[in-house]
């Protein structure tokens, strides 16, 4: 703020008063006009920049909204996928229920194929034996747990007290729907824990349905005789 009054002290000391009050007001009018100019230039500048943020807060606002939509349609998502997942895992439940059932349902009918041929193995052996080997069966041929040491058995599917060679023994095999290289082995195992427990002269068979030609060589290398089950009557 300009002071006109101590202008108008210091100009009347040189010149006359009229002069010196003219002068002053002058200035002050000037400055009055200066400051107003300056006053204006920034208050509309000011207008201009709250008009830029008042834009900037409304696209930002709008940004606001857009990205609330998108997180609702995320979240709407969200709870779909969550709802399909819960569907996809009890339906997996189901199915895998269902697969173990069906398992159950398969291992219990390739037990039962198997005791099928198992039966009719010890109906027909007897015969074949007797026409391959000469060999004369004492008991009947059954399947049986045999004690190899106390409490500890070994079960065997084909096994029979039998005349070989005229002198005591025992007729020992097994039966797989499909004989497999690894079933032979697992025979072979079992069939030496029995040294100690069953003595005299040995014959070893195996029944089944069908091997491959590597197997029925694997089988033979090994001193197993081999039937098929077309071989063996049926069993009505």
């Amino acid at each position: 703020m300009i002071d006109t009054l101590q202008i108008y002290e210091e100009l009347k000391e040189d010149i006359s008063e009229v002069a010196a009050k003219k002068i002053a007001s002058s200035i002050g009018k000037v400055y009055t006009e200066l400051a107003n100019m300056v006053t204006k230039t920034e208050f509309n500048e000011l207008k201009e920049i709250v008009r830029e943020l008042a834009e900037a807060q409304k696209r930002t606002e709008e940004k606001v909204e857009e990205l609330a939509e998108a997180q609702k349609r995320t979240e709407q998502k969200v709870e779909e996928l969550a709802e399909a997942q819960k569907a996809t895992q009890k339906e997996l439940r189901e199915l895998i229920g269902e697969h173990k059932k069906t398992r159950q349902q398969v291992g219990s009918l390739s037990h039962t194929v198997g005791y099928v041929l198992e039966d009719r193995a010890y109906i027909g052996l007897p015969k074949l034996l007797k026409r391959d080997f000469d060999i004369e069966i004492i008991k009947p041929i059954r399947r049986d747990y045999v004690e190899i040491s106390p409490n500890r058995f070994v079960e065997i599917n084909i096994i029979a007290e039998a005349r070989i060679n005229n002198k005591d023994g025992w007729i020992l095999g097994d039966c797989k729907t499909q004989i497999k290289k690894a079933d032979v082995d697992s025979f072979l195992e079992n069939i030496k824990k029995l040294d100690y427990v069953l003595k005299g002269e040995r014959l070893l068979v195996m029944v089944t349905f069908q091997t491959s030609p590597a197997v029925r060589r694997y089988i033979q290398d090994k001193g197993i005789k081999l039937y098929f089950s077309y071989e063996m009557p049926f069993i009505y």
